[in-house]
């Protein structure tokens, strides 16, 4: 969210999902209002073909490849590929 004044603006956030000022919404709502202002977040994010990422985890996966692609390092796997290294 945009804080100002001391303030979360949602309208704020979502005009700008919407004029592509914002590539990449991290969003993890907790509590009753933030599950209602997800929803706008989210509905937004998506009609507007903004990633939208709900989890922590999900966060640092991204960040992670991120950095890979960055280095040249970044290489796709599917997830059967990544769990047969777990296992």
């Amino acid at each position: 969210m945009i804080k100002v004044n001391g303030k979360w603006m949602l309208n704020i956030l979502l005009i700008a999902i919407k004029n592509k000022g914002i590539q990449l919404v991290v969003n993890t709502p907790n509590g009753r209002t933030a599950k209602e202002d997800d929803s706008y977040i989210r509905k937004t994010a998506i009609r507007h073909k903004v990633l939208n990422i709900t989890t922590v985890s999900g966060t640092l996966a991204a960040a992670k490849g991120t950095a890979a692609r960055k280095k040249g390092k970044a290489a796709v796997r599917s997830l059967q590929e990544y769990h047969s290294d777990i296992v």
